[in-house]
């Protein structure tokens, strides 16, 4: 008998430990994108990109509380996200692949000069940015010497506070860059983009640190759904 003409048996393909999860994230993103998803599924698909045979979730939960959150996790290095048991290279790939193209993607939607005097420049991508969030966002946008834009950064989520807005981690993407200028900007939720006491308490802090650094906090622009305000227009930078 000759063994070359005898049937070939087909195996049964043995799908790998969270396979059906994964397909499930996948189909809710093509259908309704990221409404519903939690921060860590967020994660947790972004690992799944460079996962091939390996349950994502109970990692994307412990990137989750090792950087305090989805905006700690996005802007974590490579290095820093490998200090995660069951991240590497290859499985941090999709997390650093979204931040690089989010940041050129800002980059490209922002015009490259930004007038000092003319926070509208800035307003619009912010209201998409951040002005629908239900949460408040406290994000900077790091200007050269000339005031093109270098970079936006996330820095914090929740009430504006001067805990949670600590000069270090405001100031880190700009010293970085060797920057020249900054524009803080957060949300208001509730729609009313007048600054509270703590806002103007953050912002005056800020002020004073940039000094200290080198470092000048040209604009805080508040934004809403609909509307903004911009501390210097306000006269209360100056």
């Amino acid at each position: 008998m000759n063994i070359k003409n005898l049937p070939k048996i087909e195996r049964p393909v043995e799908k790998h430990k969270g396979a059906g999860h994964r397909g499930r994230l996948r189909k809710r993103f093509l259908q309704s994108g990221l409404d519903g998803f939690l921060d860590y599924e967020i994660v947790e698909l972004l690992l799944t990109l460079g996962t091939p045979r390996k349950d994502c979730k109970q990692m994307a939960k412990a990137a989750m509380k090792t950087f305090g959150g989805l905006h700690g996790v996005l802007d974590a290095s490579l290095a820093d996200l490998q200090q995660v048991k069951g991240i590497g290279p290859s499985n941090a790939f999709g997390v650093k692949l979204f931040q690089a193209i989010s940041e050129k993607y800002a980059r490209k939607k922002m015009p490259r000069k930004i007038p000092i005097t003319s926070p509208e420049a800035v307003v619009k991508y912010l209201k998409e940015k951040i002005g629908k969030e239900k949460k408040e966002h406290f994000v900077i946008l790091v200007l050269d010497s000339h005031k093109g834009l270098i970079s936006i950064n996330n820095i914090s989520i929740g009430t504006l506070n001067a805990s949670l807005v600590h000069p270090r981690e405001v100031f880190e993407p700009a010293v970085r860059h060797l920057a020249a200028y900054v524009i803080v900007a957060h949300n208001h939720p509730s729609g009313n983009p007048e600054p509270s006491e703590e806002d103007l308490n953050v912002t005056k802090r800020l002020i004073e640190a940039g000094k200290i650094l080198g470092v000048e906090v040209v604009d805080h622009v508040i934004v809403t759904r609909s509307d903004f305000l911009s501390f210097r227009e306000k006269g209360l930078i100056y």
